[in-house]
């Protein structure tokens, strides 16, 4: 199942296994058990360190176990074959499982071994979920380091029955002794502090302590990371206050136009940045979010930024980059059936709509992609597109309509999402040109509208486009002076990338200018 090059690869990482690993399956006649069956040997056959054992001791099959010999307490559980986005799940399980230390803070593994209580968690997956695999690597690595908690993962994909029993509509969804623990992407930390209620605290009172910064950061995708990577070059102290670093590009599957790299995904890319910040003396604090910003009261004063938690960062300037989220539709029912039902992302929760029929609202390029996308695993698809006519490329236009279970409505205002209390089973929409009134019968609707900025905490502090987006000049600066923007939340038009980036860049560097030309004295207050 595995290539050579993967199997070359995959064997020099296991050359780091300190202790021996067994990988226990539990197997029935099926063409997926066979597979898996392929894949475990396959792995084995790559290191002394690793056996092959066949117990058929679970009832989800194909599954296997990866346990340390001797430390049967030291095991994680996948319910699938982790290929895919997961494969890299798979050779950090065997990795720590083996005694090789993860890499993560001390304090945190402190934090996971002193968690009390029993933890028995299921995550369930999707191959195609980019989000997925950082809430199972995280999982994995608390069973591992803590006896007393449990993880399988579980390919929502192949176990559909069992999808359907518990109302699983969204990946990754995580139970914890059998109740729903939370839906979406989470990092280690953020689990940590649902289950240890003092966790939030004690971040706050460290954050609450840092010394004012030369150049803060508000957000942590490409325009906040470009920003602090330049602002740090200058030798200033700069730090990074994100509430999810890498932001929407976690969330986006293929980029092919960013220049000079042909093709990648929006999770390696974060990776990427992630690490070339902290190449850099950046102070990265990363899960914090910000609700209020307080402007200096003189040109050169300090600049206040108030966190959810309670603590507040400090900076003689700052350089907002929050980015932007998906647009809501705003009709009723939507919220009731969000992630039962009403999904955001195709590429994450799509396999679960396997043989049913969906809806995609919306007709840019994000949504003729996503009902390209979805075609090819559900049983029908219809495209509802307010205009008159669909905005996507023409490429993407003429690949759709050689689709033969894809319907395209046009001129359509989509007008309630519909339910049975538990799951979404249609929508109505009107048609604009005759005012008529419709319904669709249908299991899940995948909302792609665009993106609406991340600015509601900004109101009362610079000034916003009609938008909601930052007005910013050609340097970035923003209606403050001292505070600067870039990226998605602002006026700069077309949401790139490649342009974020680039914008982030000349934030960091107006804001270095402008300190620099502060009067002595204005500087000397503010340090």
């Amino acid at each position: 199942m595995l290539d050579a090059n993967l199997k070359q690869q995959l064997q020099g990482l296991l050359t780091n296994l300190r202790e021996p690993i067994e990988l226990v399956s539990s197997l029935d006649g099926g063409a997926k058990s066979a597979e898996l069956a392929d894949l475990l040997d396959e792995v084995a056959a790559l290191s002394d360190k690793v056996s092959v054992e066949r117990a058929d001791d679970d009832a989800r099959r194909p599954s296997f176990l990866i346990r340390r010999v001797g430390h049967p307490e030291i095991a994680v559980r996948f319910a699938g074959i982790p290929l895919g986005h997961e494969f890299t799940s798979l050779v950090l399980a065997l990795l720590q499982v083996g005694g090789h230390p993860p890499k993560v803070a001390p304090e945190v593994i402190d934090q996971v071994r002193a968690l009390e209580g029993d933890y028995h968690f299921e995550t369930y997956f999707s191959l195609s979920c980019q989000n997925c695999p950082d809430i199972v690597q995280a999982l994995n690595l608390m069973s591992v380091v803590n006896p007393r908690i449990t993880h399988t993962a579980i390919d929502g994909g192949l176990f559909q029955s069992e999808v359907e029993r518990r109302q699983v509509m969204a990946v990754p969804t995580i139970f914890l002794n059998g109740e729903n623990f939370g839906q979406g992407r989470m990092e280690l930390e953020q689990i940590l502090a649902k289950l240890d209620t003092g966790a939030e605290a004690k971040a706050a009172e460290k954050i609450a302590a840092k010394d004012a910064f030369d150049v803060l950061v508000v957000g942590g995708g490409p325009a906040g990371a470009a920003a602090a990577i330049y602002a740090a070059r200058k030798g200033i102290r700069t730090g990074i206050a994100a509430e999810r670093f890498g932001g929407q590009v976690l969330d986006t599957m293929a980029i092919e136009n960013f220049i000079s790299v042909p093709h990648t995904e929006g999770p390696r890319l974060v990776a990427q940045l992630e690490q070339h910040v902290k190449d850099y003396d950046v102070d990265v604090m990363n899960l914090q979010r910000a609700e209020k910003l307080i402007p200096a009261e003189r040109e050169g004063g300090l600049h206040e930024v108030r966190l959810a938690n309670g603590a507040s960062l400090k900076a003689r300037t700052v350089i907002l980059s929050t980015g932007a989220r998906w647009r809501q539709l705003g009709v009723p029912g939507e919220e009731e059936y969000r992630n039962k039902g009403v999904a955001y992302c195709p590429h994450c929760d799509g396999p679960l709509y396997k043989g049913k029929r969906v809806a995609v609202i919306g007709g840019g390029n994000s949504g003729v992609e996503a009902a390209i996308d979805l075609a090819g695993i559900v049983a029908h698809v219809t495209l509802i597109e307010f205009d008159s006519e669909l905005r996507a490329d023409a490429v993407l236009q003429r690949k759709l309509a050689s689709l033969s279970n894809v319907k395209i409505i046009t001129s359509a205002m989509t007008t309630e999402v519909l339910g049975d209390g538990t799951k979404v089973t249609g929508l109505s929409y009107k048609d604009r040109g005759k005012g008529e009134l419709h319904q669709v019968e249908l299991e899940g609707i995948f909302v792609q509208i665009g993106l609406v900025p991340n600015t509601e905490w900004l109101k009362d502090s610079v000034a916003l486009s009609q938008r909601g987006e930052i007005e910013v000049d050609h340097r970035g600066a923003t209606s403050q002076p001292g505070i600067f923007a870039a990226g998605d939340c602002t006026t700069v038009p077309y949401k790139q990338i490649v342009i974020a980036m680039g914008e982030g860049s000349k934030a960091a560097l107006s804001a270095f200018d402008y300190m620099i030309r502060l009067p002595a004295e204005a500087a000397v207050e503010a340090a």
